[in-house]
């Protein structure tokens, strides 16, 4: 194996796009939560114990469902089904990760980090990956683990649980919803093949996709635009999020109108744009306490 095939079993074990955007919420809730000049030592400690466990928790989740992922064009190719990478490395390897992230937040950071931490973990691997073959309500459920981030972030420059975290919590949360319904209609028939209970899978006509995907981008709207509220962020960002939150349930209504293929893939694009550009515009109109 080449050195650079063998970075890219490594990007894709740990799921490297993922665990980006991971640490990218992480830092922004931990800007937001800092009340003062940012404390990069404490940013440092919060990142890489953060990166740590979203890297084992990438990396056992293909463990339990690498049987799934190879009957999944989409996941066929990933490190364990591909048998380029053994499931024992693996759960040595992800185990090891994961311990090593929650003690590190714990004791580098602070136990409420670490605990969210252990939370994350825990939510992820033992209650939203076993749901995906049970229940559709698994996307709802998986958006708790991926909402904690910018929570810990928070955590990790507050040493507390506030509103104000609870308000990236949230923004994260009903973000993710449209995001991976788009995703799931377009990949329904692979996820069947996979043995993957997401809606579209047992929601042919897609209407019920379709009405989820609006009224949760709904509920985005008034989420993102709590921390105005919370005096938080500025105008600036008023106009920026209510103008994002409104172009988001355009491209979500024409989806639920239509149900093609490329609306599905104009929601999905949208919402990856969306974030970064919500989190930026948080970031640059922050009001200073």
């Amino acid at each position: 194996m080449t050195e650079k095939s063998r970075s890219g079993v490594w990007s894709e074990l740990f799921k490297a796009r993922l665990t980006s955007l991971v640490l990218l919420t992480t830092l922004v809730g931990l800007y937001m939560g800092s009340q003062g000049s940012v404390n990069y030592t404490l940013m440092f400690h919060a990142l890489l114990g953060t990166a740590l466990v979203a890297c084992g928790a990438a990396a056992l989740n293909q463990l339990i469902e690498r049987e799934h992922d190879g009957r999944m064009r989409r996941t066929e190719n990933r490190p364990l089904p591909s048998g380029r990478v053994q499931p024992d490395t693996v759960l040595i390897l992800g185990g090891l990760l994961s311990v090593a992230g929650l003690v590190y937040l714990t004791f580098a950071v602070n136990p409420i980090t670490g605990f969210l931490g252990a939370m994350t973990l825990a939510s992820y691997l033992f209650v939203y990956t076993p749901l995906k073959r049970i229940t559709t309500l698994n996307t709802a459920i998986g958006a708790i683990p991926g909402a904690l981030p910018p929570l810990m972030g928070w955590t990790a420059a507050r040493g507390e649980i506030t509103l104000g975290g609870w308000s990236l919590f949230a923004v994260l949360f009903f973000w993710q919803l449209p995001h991976f319904l788009a995703i799931a209609w377009m990949y329904r028939e692979d996820y069947a093949r996979g043995g993957f209970r997401m809606l579209p899978v047992v929601d042919p006509d897609g209407s019920r996709t379709g009405r989820q995907a609006v009224s949760h981008t709904l509920g985005l709207l008034p989420v993102s635009l709590s921390p105005v509220v919370l005096k938080l962020a500025g105008t600036t960002y008023f106009v920026g999020a209510l103008s994002l939150d409104i172009l988001f349930l355009w491209f979500a209504i024409q989806f639920a109108r239509t149900l093609t293929i490329p609306r599905a893939r104009q929601l999905f694009l949208f919402s990856v744009l969306y974030l970064p550009l919500l989190l930026g515009l948080l970031v640059f109109d922050k009001i200073k306490p």
